[in-house]
């Protein structure tokens, strides 16, 4: 039994089945159906295969067949998108609200999307167990078919559990005494260029000690403030013009 399934009933644009594959691929997912598409030979077309971008392997093992029940075969739980909920049909969810609760059921599922020019058909939303329905601006809710695609995939992803992301190596922080021989290079540079009075220094020092052990820098940045705090103290030793 499929885990996933994407199914496009009778997509008009080849550049959309090919952007679908490339959403789903980025999400970890395979089985694309096409129901009647517009193009016999629309997973080979030069529009569907740039779209891809690279997800080809998708287009290769995806198929057209021309009936619902065919691209149903061997799925126990249908979910179509709709943008109106139907009269007499399945109830309507959110995708993140449904799909967290799908998720554990191990079923072989499948996502209905609609034609571009109008949709999924009321026939065809009656054979779904749930419909979704994206979250989307009251005023405008148009969605490209494969921007939808993409949204679905990545909640459903994110239902399943997710990716691990790689970790990321946290930078290398400068110790304590490269900090505060960096504040005391500056703290002569202050007194040169003349922002600090040694005889009523207030508390200028403490607050940048403060400023950057919040800042936590890198080795780097303290050979760069280094630097600054060399370049200020030779341009208040050049003789004025």
């Amino acid at each position: 039994m499929s885990r996933t399934r994407f199914v496009l009933i009778q997509p008009s644009h080849a550049g959309n089945v090919g952007a679908a594959a490339r959403a789903m691929k980025v999400m970890g997912f395979d089985d694309l159906v096409l129901v009647q598409p517009r193009w016999d030979d629309v997973l080979e077309r030069d529009e569907t295969l740039e779209r891809a971008s690279g997800a080809t392997d998708v287009l290769r093992q995806a198929r057209a067949v021309d009936t619902l029940d065919a691209a149903l075969s061997g799925v126990s739980y249908v979910m179509g998108t709709v943008m109106t909920p139907r009269d007499f049909g399945p109830p309507t969810y959110a995708p993140r609200e449904h799909l967290a609760s799908v998720a554990p059921t191990g079923q072989g599922v499948a996502f209905l999307f609609g034609s571009e020019r109008y949709g999924m058909r009321n026939e065809d939303v009656y054979r779904c167990h749930a419909a979704l329905r994206i979250p989307v601006s009251p005023d405008y809710g148009s969605l490209n078919l494969a921007a939808a695609i993409q949204v679905i995939a990545y909640e459903w992803r994110q239902a399943l559990g997710g990716f691990d992301l790689p970790p990321v190596p946290a930078p290398e922080r400068a110790d304590a005494a490269a900090v505060a021989g960096m504040l005391r290079h500056w703290e002569q540079a202050l007194v040169d260029i003349g922002f600090l009075d040694p005889a009523a220094p207030k508390k200028l020092m403490p607050r940048l000690n403060q400023l950057f052990n919040r800042a936590q820098p890198t080795p780097e940045e303290i050979h760069i403030l280094r630097g600054v705090a060399k370049a200020m103290a030779e341009a208040a030793k050049k003789p004025k013009p």
